[in-house]
């Protein structure tokens, strides 16, 4: 085994037992762990059990990495909507291949898999959700809407 491997082991180690210790420590050491992670004071008025979960989250965060920056950028998002008074965005996701969908339509259980390209439904290809939700229902749906990956707009 290299000394890589060895100090990740290490690192490892160390971040365990510093996880599994912090419920316990009194409340002044904590309160000095706080301000060495995060460079201020905590607020006045925050439990201890979110403390504790701060400080492990900032651990683990410079231990293992923070968060990528297409979450960064969703989170971003999500604050900017509802300072504004809107709903946060669900955004767009990418459904990979291989996926299986099921919905109910009118009792009977319709099922598709995501494809690199298009879907299959019933043996056959299609270019898209929607043009599966159209066959199945007989009018023009979002297939994202129809299968449940979307809501409804109100």
């Amino acid at each position: 085994m290299g000394r890589r491997a060895n100090r990740r082991e290490g690192a490892a180690g160390t971040l365990a037992r510093d996880l599994a210790a912090l419920p316990g420590l009194p409340l002044d050491d904590l309160k000095a762990r706080w301000r060495e992670l995060y460079g201020t004071p905590p607020p006045p008025k925050l439990s201890r059990k979110l403390m504790v979960r701060a400080i492990a989250y900032r651990l683990q965060e410079q231990a293992l990495g923070g968060l990528g920056p297409v979450t960064r950028r969703r989170l971003a998002r999500a604050a900017e909507d509802i300072g504004a008074g809107r709903p946060p965005s669900a955004g767009s996701s990418t459904i990979k291949p291989g996926t299986r969908l099921l919905r109910e339509w009118q009792g009977v259980t319709h099922e598709v898999t995501i494809l690199e390209t298009g879907v299959q439904y019933r043996g056959e290809t299609w270019a898209s959700l929607s043009a599966v939700a159209r066959e199945i229902t007989g009018t023009r749906w979002s297939g994202p809407v129809f299968f449940g990956l979307k809501g409804r707009r109100p």
